[in-house]
């Protein structure tokens, strides 16, 4: 066990842990009517998801409803709330930037052939079916379970939680202030880190699918396509720099529940909760898809040793 790398960890989870804590303790939990006609229709559209996802996953085996889902529900419900707030310029502009968002994800999953004609089919997540494989999984009633408890429920009560600021500044009267430059600012920061990354992952892997499939083998090919994972443009300073665009983007998105001025303890709201889990979801996603690249490539550990998760700091240089 790397002491170094999980003390790091169990640190970051104490302290999201921490903030967590703070701001259910620290803040009230109610609603003005309007929010309480949007939080009503948003639970219902969730509770729908949650139905279908564990329908359609377990009738077909493609267990990745959730996924196909994730970057086009937020764009519904911030539009709900943009709508239940009477259209004030702050819920429409939180909708729209989650808007172009997932746009940006959606048509980044579509080019991976996650999308069909019939909704329920397409191509899965590959980590799904490496997780299936797990000892503990293999058995179909604990499989089931999973699949209803954390692909379908949770995953889908997550991402309504990440979009919960949106319902928070409904009833705000308060002018766009910095605090909305701030946030409008850094989301499409962090949405632009999120592209370009991307494009850098799909197009190392593209060309490298292309010379596979010319040369035959990882060790024929030239460099970087050799080590089989990219090292390319922002991969070259980070490991995940798609992630921290990701969890960047939802976090900044909260910068507009201080400029509401709905915080009441601090700069910490209820609604920073679905935000800060979303990091907790993205530290377990990352272990499994580096654990999952270690087994397959064997200079995966030479570049987690010189490049930083998510600081940009050493440029990676194979030996």
């Amino acid at each position: 066990m790397n002491v170094k790398k999980t003390g790091g960890t169990v640190l970051a989870v104490l302290i999201v842990g921490a903030l967590i804590a703070g701001a259910i303790r620290g803040t009230r939990l109610s609603f003005t009517p309007d929010q309480a006609r949007t939080m009503k229709t948003l639970l219902i559209v969730c509770a729908c998801s949650m139905a279908y996802c564990f329908a359609a996953g377990e009738l077909t085996r493609n267990y990745s409803q959730m996924d196909k889902l994730w970057s086009i529900l937020p764009v519904a419900y911030s539009w709900i709330a943009a709508a239940g707030s009477g259209m004030k310029t702050r819920t429409v502009v939180y909708a729209l930037l989650v808007t172009v968002w997932g746009i940006r994800l959606t048509v980044n999953f579509a080019r991976k052939g996650a999308y069909r004609l019939k909704f329920w089919t397409g191509n899965e997540d590959y980590r799904w079916s490496i997780v299936h494989q797990y000892p503990v999984f293999r058995n179909r009633l604990a499989w089931t379970l999973f699949d209803l408890l954390f692909i379908s429920v949770y995953q889908n009560a997550l991402v309504l939680a990440i979009c919960l600021p949106s319902v928070a500044v409904m009833g705000s009267t308060a002018p766009f202030s910095a605090w909305d430059v701030l946030a409008v600012i850094l989301a499409l920061a962090f949405l632009l880190l999120e592209t370009v990354s991307d494009e850098y992952q799909w197009r190392f892997h593209q060309t490298k699918k292309s010379l596979l499939a010319e040369k035959g083998s990882l060790e024929a090919l030239p460099e970087p396509y050799r080590l089989g994972f990219n090292t390319s443009g922002p991969w070259a300073r980070m490991r995940h720099p798609n992630y921290l665009g990701e969890q960047g983007f939802w976090i900044s998105l909260y910068a507009f529940v201080i400029g509401a001025g709905t915080v009441e303890n601090g700069l910490l709201h209820r609604s920073v909760v679905g935000p800060l889990l979303l990091i907790l979801l993205f530290m377990g996603s990352s272990a499994l898809g580096e654990s999952i690249t270690s087994g397959k490539y064997p200079g995966y550990e030479e570049y987690r040793e010189q490049v930083f998760k998510y600081l940009p700091v050493r440029r990676f240089r194979s030996r």
